[in-house]
């Protein structure tokens, strides 16, 4: 430096008091990119004024030194102070431009319906654990024993056929009912759950056992190989007809309202004696279809008390069991069983409204 008067201290604090006010006036990051640019980059009044330190004379590098250290100190923290603030500042834009409003409608992603065979079966279970009654479910990979003897069905009943069974394979060993060399069989009824519970929960016994069943059959308009039973088993005292004529009327009309109603009509099971077709009358838009075979019923063989350790002496029973999908199809006027197993959503869609 020629001469002292080219460092200029009130010239530099004047001109890093102007650069600290303009970053209080700062409004964004850009700005202060370049108020830091004119006020302390390389061609600065600060810079170019700190580079004459070296030149000064001895007596005067001190307080030279002291001063520049505190302008830089006084503009950095100013600087530092300020892009804090404009941080926080976006950060609460930023979110504010994010916030959801909750109460407003959304359009949620669709997933499907519930099939109306599991609304129908859970109505029937409804309606039995409304009385007091338990549910009760088996295995659907079931002994021949349980599908067949135990239900007095005899070794040549045309059920056992092939035609009509599914058997999944033979087996040597004891079954739970002791028996050895029991054919496995995807079962036909879910009677087959009736006689466990018979020999598991002991008498007296009300269950309703709601499942999946197989018979050997075409998919047609009226027929499914897999399809869905209702079955109702009730052992106590006493126990008649009546009895059993009393819970059918009360199925119907949770099934098809308060005007429908049942009858039975004569006819031959191997587990029940005596035995009844159950039919069922209900009124629909076309003024009523007359009579409808809707299930099978009677009063237990007592052969099938007999196999489960029950004295049909003491006990009586009824069972009876109903075709959920014929149920469904009755209900609602449905023509083709197609519907039931195509799995097309549309057609799940329409039971999801007043079910």
């Amino acid at each position: 430096m020629a001469e002292d008067t080219e460092f200029d201290a009130k010239t530099v604090s004047d001109d890093v008091a102007a650069g600290i006010e303009q970053i209080e006036q700062a409004s964004d990051m850009e700005q202060l990119k370049a108020i830091k640019t004119r006020y302390a980059g390389a061609d600065s009044v600060m810079t170019k004024v700190s580079r004459l330190i070296g030149s000064l004379p001895v007596d005067r590098k001190k307080d030279a030194g002291q001063l520049m250290g505190k302008l830089r100190a006084d503009f950095g923290r100013a600087f530092g102070e300020k892009v804090t603030r404009i941080k926080a500042l976006n950060e609460a834009r930023a979110l504010a431009a994010q916030t959801v409003d909750m109460t407003l409608p959304v359009r949620r992603k669709p997933l499907g319906a519930r099939h109306p065979i599991a609304k129908v079966m859970e109505d029937v279970e409804d309606l039995f654990v409304s009385m007091g009654w338990q549910v009760s479910q088996g295995p659907e990979v079931e002994t021949e024993w349980y599908d067949f003897d135990a239900l007095n069905f005899g070794p040549d009943h045309p059920a056992r056929q092939m035609q009509d069974t599914f058997y999944v394979k033979g087996s040597q060993a004891k079954d739970a009912a002791g028996f050895v060399g029991s054919n496995m069989v995807l079962r036909t009824q879910t009677s087959s759950d009736q006689v466990r519970a018979l020999l598991s929960r002991g008498v007296p016994l009300y269950i309703v056992s709601p499942g999946r069943v197989f018979r050997t059959d075409e998919l047609d308009a009226t027929h499914t190989p897999v399809f869905h039973q209702c079955e109702a088993l009730a052992v106590d005292k006493n126990l008649t007809m009546a009895d059993l004529k009393g819970v059918l009327d009360r199925l119907a009309v949770a099934m098809f309202g308060p005007e429908a109603k049942s009858r039975l009509r004569p006819s031959y099971f191997p587990f029940t004696e005596p035995s009844a077709e159950l039919d069922l009358w209900f009124p629909d838009k076309k003024g009523g279809p007359g009579w409808i075979e809707w299930g099978g019923c009677g009063m237990v063989n007592p052969n099938v008390l007999k196999s489960a350790g029950i004295d049909p002496d003491q006990y009586t029973g009824f069972a009876f069991g109903v075709g959920v999908e014929r149920t469904l199809l009755l209900r609602h006027d449905i023509n083709d069983m197609h519907d039931l197993v195509e799995g097309d959503v549309r057609f799940s869609k329409q039971f999801v409204m007043g079910e």
